[in-house]
């Protein structure tokens, strides 16, 4: 069968609306629907760098006008309509689908457990270390890192960024095995309970097979990609292998996909699966809005760089890490969206002791212009952004 192409700028119209940067979702989203958000996105990712906005703040407010800080906190500690785990990362989750995290679970204990790193800072009596901080929850409520392990030196190099305590390393390793959750944070430090305190009995106890996790994995990313390669639809989640995308591509979900060859930003063409339903859902798009937007570094959209690189022709490298004599451009570096394409990029920092949002640089990529309309949509997205953040002043568009 011939596959069913879509040229790069459908592509990237059903990329933006699939993850909820058309023009229909921005005004809709209130306190009350903030978990229907993160389910159609899938996870927004957590992160603790406040140069402008952390990563969860910013991802929910680029879709969601009406965003507040404290909507996210609604639902992770009062709704537990979500709840935090990793993917690739840190990041909130809905708590529906806490039952598929089992099988996760599993296999993360075992990476981790063959893993000399995390084995070096869990210590050699690990299992007692366990047992005692289950105990200590047990008998006293949620704890935090730093109520426990006070007289234990790290057991690895590392200082005091990874040169975790065996405790500490306890607390992060309950965690991600799912026999820990997070109840809430406290200054961005997370306090820890017992799983079954914190998840909804009837997610809590949700146990999927195999075969089913595989299907939910594949199924669900492909739901929010639109189309995909086997190795993009196992990245989604970070959940299951390319073998096993691969396998599920070509049996249990041969009949909720498509057969695509979809254009990338150079003119040439890649073979993918597409949902099934991909092109009648083209019809029903809202046209990206026209307005120029600042995106997280941890955007969805960027999540997969290569993907980003393809689709959208934009290469993007997040460069806080990277030492200052070597960044091409900055520390913080915001994507810059305007309509369907990604345009360049501008480095901002709250300075929040002067109530202002600062521009330390902006760079458009090649052959663009700073034209009075562009300088006008980023004033305004800059005042948007000045609002939210509770800054008194922001400095003026580049000429």
């Amino acid at each position: 069968m011939t596959p069913d192409l879509i040229d790069n700028n459908m592509a990237r119209h059903l990329f933006l609306d699939h993850h909820k940067l058309s023009a229909g979702t921005f005004a809709q989203t209130g306190r009350a629907s903030l978990a229907d958000l993160v389910t159609e996105l899938g996870f927004v990712q957590v992160d603790s760098i406040r140069t402008v906005e952390q990563a969860h703040h910013h991802i929910l407010f680029s879709r969601s006008g009406r965003y507040r800080h404290n909507w996210l906190t609604h639902h992770l500690e009062r709704e537990r309509s979500l709840f935090e785990n990793w993917t690739h990362d840190a990041a909130v989750i809905p708590v529906k689908w806490f039952g598929y995290w089992h099988p996760q679970f599993q296999r993360v204990r075992r990476k981790i457990l063959a893993n000399r790193w995390w084995r070096q800072r869990l210590g050699e009596d690990y299992q007692r270390t366990l047992s005692n901080i289950k105990d200590q929850i047990a008998e006293n409520g949620p704890i935090m890192a730093r109520d426990v392990g006070d007289a234990e030196k790290p057991t690895s190099p590392g200082g005091s960024w990874w040169g975790w305590r065996p405790s500490k390393s306890a607390l992060e390793f309950m965690w991600r095995t799912g026999e820990l959750a997070v109840t809430g944070r406290r200054g961005f430090q997370k306090v820890y309970d017992l799983t079954e305190h914190v998840i909804p009995a009837r997610y809590y106890h949700h146990q999927p097979t195999e075969a089913e996790f595989i299907d939910w994995a594949c199924c669900s990313a492909i739901e929010r990609l639109g189309f995909a390669t086997a190795s993009e639809i196992a990245r989604f989640w970070e959940a299951v292998s390319i073998k096993e995308a691969t396998a599920w591509c070509n049996t249990a979900g041969r009949n909720k996909l498509r057969s695509v060859d979809v254009q990338m930003a150079d003119g040439g063409y890649q073979r993918m699966v597409a949902r099934a339903d991909i092109f009648s859902r083209q019809n029903d798009i809202p046209p990206p809005p026209a307005r120029l937007r600042l995106l997280s570094p941890f955007d969805p959209i960027l999540r997969d760089r290569n993907r980003a690189a393809q689709l959208f022709g934009f290469t993007y490298r997040f460069e806080a890490f990277v030492p200052e004599p070597q960044r091409q451009f900055g520390y913080y570096v915001l994507p810059i969206l305007e309509g369907d394409r990604l345009i360049g990029r501008i480095d901002l920092k709250a300075v929040r002791e002067q109530s202002h949002l600062r521009i330390n640089g902006a760079w458009l990529e090649r052959r663009l212009r700073w034209t009075t309309i562009r300088r006008n949509r980023l004033a305004r997205e800059l005042q948007r952004w000045c609002t939210f953040l509770g800054l008194q002043t922001c400095d003026a568009p580049p000429q």
